[in-house]
């Protein structure tokens, strides 16, 4: 999934801008946890500049790509898309 966990990010070293939208319809399926994980590893990435952290680090990136998966996952299965209901069915 996205760019952040690619091909792209290891043959250029650059990270990816933009993460994937997570919701229906735009993904045809509900967000897995693996989509979730993946979209909040990459806002981590983003944010701290490190593709990966070092050892000292590791603890407090860990817990942040946590927080916010759990944070995306909540946001997720609270929206209302308008007309979703028409358009699955």
């Amino acid at each position: 999934m996205g760019c952040g966990l690619g091909v792209g990010v290891r043959e250029t070293g650059r990270m990816c801008r933009s993460i994937k939208t997570l919701r229906p319809p735009v993904l045809p399926e509900e967000a897995t946890e693996d989509d979730i994980r993946a979209a909040a590893l990459q806002y981590v990435r983003k944010v701290s500049g490190f593709r990966a952290p070092a050892a000292h680090n590791r603890e407090v990136f860990d817990q942040a790509v946590d927080a916010i998966a759990a944070a995306t996952a909540e946001l997720l299965s609270g929206l209302e898309v308008r007309g979703a209901a028409r358009r699955a069915g």
